[in-house]
C-alpha cells in the first residue's frame, strides 16, 4: 500500500510532524510512504528535528515508490526562502504545487491515499489558491459536488453540514437536500471506510436547545427533521435533531456511532475538547482516501522541535485502515455477486 503524503506549508510544524511520524519503526512494515515536497526543505527540517535517522529516497512520481523506503517526489527545484512561523506567498504557492502532484499520482492510481500536512489559509490565498481549503480542494478536483469533513477520534465521530461558511450564512445554506446528501455520504463511508454494518448517525439541531419546537427559530422542524424522517423510510439509522449542548453535555455522543453538526465550530469544539491530538480530519466522499490531522500549521512552535506527530501518525494510519476496509468491503461483495450469479445458473460450490 502506498501513502502519499503532502508536505503542506513549508514555514509550519508539518515538514517537523512528517519526519518524526515516519520515523516510527511499524511505518515501513506497514505501508510505503511517498512524500511530496522538496528534498531541500525536508533536509532543513530534518536538522531541526536533530535526532532523526530518517533518509529520503528521491524519486519522480508514485510509481516509482520502493517499498521499505521513505520515498519522496521532489515536486519543485528552486531554491526558496524558509520563514519559519510566518505566513508567506511561498508557503502557500508550494503547498499547493505538492497537492497538485499528489493529486495527479493518486488520479491515475500510483498511490493508493493522501494524507495532508497542515496548509495556511492566509498564505493559500497568498498564492492564489482557489479554494477555502482543503476539503474544497480535493471535491473540486475529484469531479464531486459534495463531500464531507468528518473527524474521527477513538471513539468519537463528528461530520459537518457545512465546512468553512461564515455563521451569518450557515442558516441560508441548510436544506433538506443538503442534510440528506451529507448524511447519505456518512453512512456511505461508515459502511465502505469503517466496517459498520448498520451504522447509527445521530443529528444535531442548528438552533440553541434545536428550537424548542420551533420557538427558537424553524430550522428543525422545516428542514432538518423533515431530512431525518426521509432518510429513516430509505432505511438509513437517523436520529435527532438534538440540542448541541445537551447531546455532549450528558454523553448522549457515547451511544451513536456518528455525529452530524450543522457548522463547523458547533462540531469541532466538542470534537477537539475530547479528541485533540488524537483525532484525524477525514474528506469522506471522494472516489479515494485522504485524511490530515487535527491540528494546524502551529507557527507559534514552528521551528523549536516540540511538535507532536501523534496525530499526523494518526492520520496516517487512519488512511491505511480506511484504503484496507474500502478494499474489503468491495472485495466482499464481488465475492458475493459472483456466488449469485453462480447460484442462478445452478452452479453449486
Amino acid at each position: 500500500m502506498k501513502i502519499g503524503i503532502t508536505i503542506g506549508d513549508i514555514n509550519g510544524i508539518g515538514p517537523e510532524v512528517i519526519i518524526k511520524a515516519l520515523s516510527d519503526p511499524r511505518v515501513l512494515t506497514s505501508f510505503t510512504p511517498v512524500i511530496y515536497g522538496s528534498y531541500k526543505v525536508m533536509s532543513y527540517h530534518k536538522n531541526i528535528v536533530k535526532d532523526s535517522s530518517i533518509v529520503f529516497h528521491s524519486i519522480q512520481n508514485g510509481k516509482q515508490a520502493v517499498a521499505n523506503k521513505v520515498n519522496l517526489v521532489n515536486c519543485w527545484d528552486d531554491n526558496i526562502n524558509i520563514s519559519l512561523g510566518k505566513a508567506t506567498t511561498d508557503g502557500g504557492k508550494y503547498a499547493y504545487l505538492a497537492l497538485d502532484r499528489a493529486m495527479s499520482d493518486i488520479k491515475d492510481g500510483s498511490i493508493d491515499a493522501i494524507v495532508t500536512a497542515p496548509i495556511n489559509k492566509n498564505a493559500m490565498q497568498m498564492a492564489k489558491f482557489p479554494y477555502p481549503g482543503h476539503t474544497e480542494y480535493f471535491t473540486a478536483n475529484d469531479g464531486k459536488s459534495q463531500s464531507l469533513m468528518l473527524l474521527v477520534g477513538d471513539s468519537l465521530k463528528v461530520a459537518l453540514a457545512t465546512n468553512h461558511v461564515p455563521i451569518s450564512q450557515v442558516a441560508d445554506t441548510i436544506t433538506k437536500e443538503l442534510i440528506m446528501e451529507k448524511i447519505k455520504i456518512l453512512n456511505k463511508t461508515l459502511i465502505e471506510d469503517f466496517g459498520y454494518e448498520r451504522p447509527v448517525i445521530s443529528v444535531l439541531g442548528l438552533n440553541p436547545h434545536a428550537s424548542d419546537d420551533s420557538v427558537i427559530g424553524d430550522e428543525e422542524e422545516k428542514v432538518i427533521r423533515p431530512a431525518i424522517v426521509e432518510l429513516k423510510k430509505q432505511g438509513i439509522m437517523v436520529t435527532g435533531p438534538y440540542p448541541a449542548d445537551g447531546f455532549f453535555g450528558s454523553g448522549l455522543w457515547r451511544k451513536t456511532d456518528a455525529i452530524l453538526a450543522m457548522y463547523h465550530d458547533q462540531g469541532l469544539i466538542p470534537f477537539k475538547a475530547l479528541s485533540f491530538g488524537t483525532g484525524t480530519n477525514v474528506t469522506a466522499g471522494l472516489s479515494f482516501v485522504r485524511t490530515s490531522p487535527d491540528h494546524g500549521t502551529a507557527y507559534d512552535i514552528a521551528g523549536n522541535n516540540v511538535a507532536d506527530e501523534s496525530s499526523f501518525l494518526n492520520a496516517i494510519f487512519t488512511a491505511v485502515d480506511m484504503v484496507q476496509s474500502r478494499k474489503d468491503y468491495y472485495s466482499s461483495k464481488e465475492n458475493a455477486l459472483v456466488r449469485r450469479v453462480k447460484q442462478s445458473a445452478g452452479i453449486h460450490e
